[in-house]
């Protein structure tokens, strides 16, 4: 039986009219630094859906823009409609889906050990449909992780939770075609602009188009030149995914209190993060997922990064355990390089330029672990689908496309129906168990005691860590 909370005087979503008289709020179910996600019935036909309030102005235009880019995509979850209030922050109507990737895993793990093959290729299908979708028009997710894949009761996986998702511009391509470079304008500094309560969010939206186009990132396609603009309400209508045979959700729902969101990484850090040219900033996703770029503090990043996350995601399938459960950016790397080994000019040409390559160092692991020994159960066809996508240079990743194409995919075993998925309810889980560390305290990033002995240099860039 689901649990629910009680309203507070602080969860202003219970308090707008606009929103209950159209909605029936039953409590919440996730919770995060910048938003609160509450279950709900909608009065008109009984359909559950998720309310994302989003209490970062930036955060919660991101996220719209996004999902009303991708709104016809059917592996990204679905944006009904959306409010908006001067004090009270966004208020966005999403799918409710039940359950997530990391249950899943977590169910396999707990019961027979293993996923199927089948199985795991439907599963991998499905993520790969949402990042294609998500890249071909030029987003970037930047925090892909097994509680932002969202599964309705039926199998069908969604991509959610674009809170830190980006729209880039003019691609540039460098060693294959899904490189870029991005070039951004500087962020607005000047406050949000006053909202008049009378006015509804698409008319508010319109009339604020020019400030912000100039917090967004536009990517135009070398075959497509678009521009995105989310100034265009939600035909509400026109949303064919209610009925009886959805399920639908919302937003990492799967940590009440994510301890990720809470850390010096949240939207608030990348806020920020930012420069004086208006550049990307390395402190964006979870850490587990994080791409070595930006645990060196590249700003100067593309698509590439949702890549890394995928062969995170995908060793974690096959393995049922996370791959590079870091406690410190410090520690994240260590565990990177003790399975691939070191990063240097011959895997990844230019990586002496990112911005802390000379500042910090590790001693020389002579004899990695290897992709192979964490994945020894596996077939070669599935670790080369990871090797495909964990590779140091960018340039080398494997991208979704390219995998849907690929052999893993589309020989036998093939990828099961829908219908085979076996779908774990997360009401029912054994919440006194511990999974994986993804509920624990990771700590300060500054704390090198855990990661072992290093030794600080002066340098004339100012000082060196290297690690051993």
């Amino acid at each position: 039986m689901e649990k629910q909370q009680a309203p507070s005087k602080s969860w202003s979503i219970y308090s707008r009219s606009e929103i209950t008289s159209k909605y029936e709020i039953s409590g919440r179910v996730g919770s995060g630094a910048y938003s609160d996600v509450y279950k709900a019935r909608r009065r008109s036909d009984s359909v559950m859906v998720a309310l994302k309030e989003v209490h970062d102005y930036q955060s919660a235009f991101r996220e719209i823009e996004a999902l009303e880019t991708l709104k016809n995509s059917p592996n990204i979850v679905v944006l009904h409609e959306y409010f908006w209030s001067e004090d009270e922050g966004a208020v966005l109507v999403l799918e409710y889906l039940p359950t997530d990737l990391a249950a899943v895993v977590k169910s396999a793990a707990n019961k027979d050990g293993i996923i199927s093959v089948g199985e795991v290729k439907r599963w991998i299908d499905q993520i790969l449909r949402g990042v294609d979708s998500c890249h071909r028009n030029s987003i970037v997710h930047r925090d892909l992780k097994p509680s932002n894949l969202l599964i309705s009761s039926d199998g069908v996986l969604k991509i959610a939770d674009f809170g830190q998702a980006r729209i880039l511009i003019a691609p540039q391509f460098t060693g294959n075609s899904h490189t870029y470079n991005q070039f951004d304008e500087q962020l607005s500094s000047d406050p949000a602009p006053e909202v008049d309560p009378t006015v509804d969010s698409s008319q508010f939206i319109q009339e604020h188009a020019e400030q912000l186009h100039r917090e967004k990132y536009i990517l135009e396609p070398v075959d497509n030149m678009r521009t995105n603009d989310f100034t265009n309400d939600i035909d509400e209508e026109s949303v064919t995914h209610d009925g009886a045979a959805s399920c639908v959700a919302t937003c990492t729902t799967s940590d009440l209190e994510d301890p990720f969101q809470q850390s010096c990484y949240s939207y608030e850090s990348e806020v920020v993060g930012i420069d004086g040219n208006g550049s990307l900033t390395s402190c964006v996703g979870t850490r587990w997922f994080r791409a070595p770029e930006l645990l060196y503090g590249s700003t100067s990043y593309g698509l590439e990064i949702d890549l890394w996350s995928l062969g995170c995601i995908f060793a974690e399938l096959f393995s049922l355990e996370p791959i590079f459960p870091g406690n410190s950016d410090i520690d994240q790397l260590g565990r990177i390089f003790s399975i691939l080994g070191n990063l240097t000019e011959e895997v990844w040409p230019g990586c002496v330029q990112l911005p802390d390559y000379k500042i910090i160092s590790f001693g020389k692991v002579e004899k990695p672990i290897g992709l192979e020994a964490c994945l020894g159960n596996r077939s070669s066809d599935e670790v080369l689908v990871v090797k495909k996508l964990l590779c140091f240079d960018p340039v080398s990743r494997a991208t979704a496309v390219e995998l849907l194409n690929g052999k893993y995919l589309n020989e036998e075993p093939f990828p099961v129906p829908l219908s085979e998925l076996r779908i774990p309810c997360k009401d029912d889980e054994d919440s006194s168990v511990e999974w994986n560390d993804y509920n624990k305290d990771f700590g300060s990033d500054s704390d090198f005691d855990e990661f072992g002995s290093s030794h600080l240099t002066t340098t004339e860039n100012g000082f060196s860590i290297r690690f051993s």
